[in-house]
């Protein structure tokens, strides 16, 4: 039996199906598409998902192929740049979604991940010991578990009879990549202009002389899945900037919405939902793609801990417990920024407002930190302020925290010298090291990198090695 089946292999489903496999989990990756989309949604990735790929040894690869950029202007295109954020990465790191796709394929292929192109899952059922999987090529597979991370569409959301709440959408997009005849000082010019009351509307140079191109839909698509024909997208480019700009020899044409939705609930059973297959929104501030990567680094771990044997009996549920409550806030900044973006007087007026408030620190900080995903604290109850937060990578006489993190287990960060780990020694790391820039005597961190306890008593640490790591093993 496989232990687990991830169905979709797009960025939340490599790095789920990477983060099992760093535990000598079994894992499937089914994806419905026999080669790699060429279609480019995602540009970036911010603060919160740049630690994540420093977590686990990641980012050189990253920085390899992106550009960084100062973070700020993201809070519905409000041009204001960003306090200190907190983090050694504050910064937007530009990076297509094509190159994010291959990068996190790559490092599920070398960590053991069985990655199968074109099958799609088409059916399931599941029973107390396992689910078992049909596919569109007539096979069938059973594993321990099921994630579903098969995009907005989801198939397992649908077969698992999940609820999707939400509002349909009510405005589409244009997307593409394609070449220009008009010079760029001419389209830089109109863009200028078009952009003080069209923010959907925008063109990037990508070099090689290709450009990406996105502009207003006249109105909806019957069916969203048809992408638009290139002379919809120039008779839109006429009608938004009054020119076409002269674009010829399009590499790939899509179409997105604004829908906004929320699966009720992330598991069913056996059975899991992560990415845009648990939540859809507008594309408004960058975070669909970095949402799903996060999601993947919650419930990785915690799902190898189950088939390892070790979990305690709730863990399971915290990752609906913990990330359902971060996509909600998602969803409502988005909905939040769409009416910024609106013509209308009166979102113009709050627009408005809301720019002269960002001139306050406080005002900007608390905005980009929702769109980084830097400030998210799960609720693990009363305690210290560090309690449920991420734990910001910092410098250690042993070499920097994220370097000490990349084998994806817990670990206590120990100035006191006076703790251990006891018998939960195959799970979680023990380092002790001093410095100046921790803010508590000990602390120990979960694989994700929240904070699950902090003190300098043993008999309090070992209550939350019990709670986070199960129980310990007698040696």
């Amino acid at each position: 039996m496989i232990d687990v089946i991830i169905a979709g292999g797009g960025p939340t489903g490599m790095m789920l199906g990477a983060e099992l496999c760093l535990h000598g989990v079994r894992v499937v990756v089914v994806e419905k598409d026999a080669e790699p989309t060429k279609v480019v949604r995602s540009m970036g990735l911010h603060a919160r998902s740049i630690e994540v790929m420093d977590q686990r040894g990641l980012l050189e690869r990253f920085l390899e192929h992106g550009t960084k950029h100062p973070v700020g202007g993201s809070f519905a295109g409000i041009p204001k740049s960003a306090p200190p954020l907190g983090s050694a990465h504050a910064y937007l790191l530009a990076i297509p979604q094509t190159v994010t796709d291959r990068l996190l394929s790559d490092h599920a292929a070398e960590v053991g991940v069985d990655i199968r192109r074109g099958r799609e899952l088409v059916g399931l059922s599941q029973d107390e010991d396992g689910v078992d999987v049909q596919l569109s090529d007539g096979t069938t597979l059973r594993a321990r578990y099921l994630v579903g991370c098969d995009g907005g569409r989801s198939t397992v959301r649908k077969l698992l009879g999940i609820d999707f709440p939400g509002e349909p959408a009510t405005a589409e997009t244009l997307l593409g990549e394609m070449e220009l005849t008009e010079d760029w000082e001419t389209v830089l010019a109109v863009m200028t202009e078009v952009r003080k009351t069209q923010l959907r509307f925008g063109l990037s140079p990508l070099g090689d002389g290709v450009y990406r191109v996105g502009v207003p839909a006249e109105g909806l698509a019957q069916d969203p899945r048809i992408p638009p024909t290139f002379d919809e997208v120039k008779r839109q480019l006429k009608a938004v900037a009054g020119s076409d700009f002269g674009v010829h020899s399009p590499r790939w044409l899509s179409r997105f919405g604004d829908a906004t939705r929320l699966a009720e609930r992330y598991r069913a059973g056996r059975a899991f939902l992560a990415g845009d297959a648990a939540h859809i929104h507008p594309p408004v501030g960058g975070q669909g793609l970095n949402l799903g990567v996060q999601d993947a680094f919650n419930l990785g771990w915690k799902l190898a801990a189950a088939v390892n044997g070790w979990a305690p009996e709730d863990l399971l549920d915290t990752y609906h417990a913990e990330r359902h409550p971060v996509a909600a806030a998602v969803l409502d900044n988005t909905r939040a920024q769409m009416q910024l973006m609106s013509l209308d007087p009166g979102s113009q007026a709050v627009r408005r407002l809301l720019a002269e408030l960002m001139e306050f620190e406080d005002v900007s900080l608390f905005l980009t930190e929702k769109i980084t995903a830097t400030a998210i604290r799960y609720d693990f109850g009363d305690g210290h302020e560090l309690l449920g937060r991420r734990m910001r990578d910092v410098e250690l006489k042993q070499g920097h925290l994220y370097g000490l993190m990349r084998g994806g287990r817990g670990l206590l960060l120990d100035q006191t010298g006076r703790l251990s780990v006891e018998d939960w020694g195959d799970r979680v790391d023990h380092v002790v090291d001093v410095s100046e820039v921790l803010e508590a005597p000990a602390m120990l961190l979960r694989p994700d990198g929240h904070v699950a306890w902090v003190g300098e008593g043993q008999e309090e640490l070992r209550g939350a090695l019990r709670r986070w790591f199960g129980e310990g093993v007698v040696r």
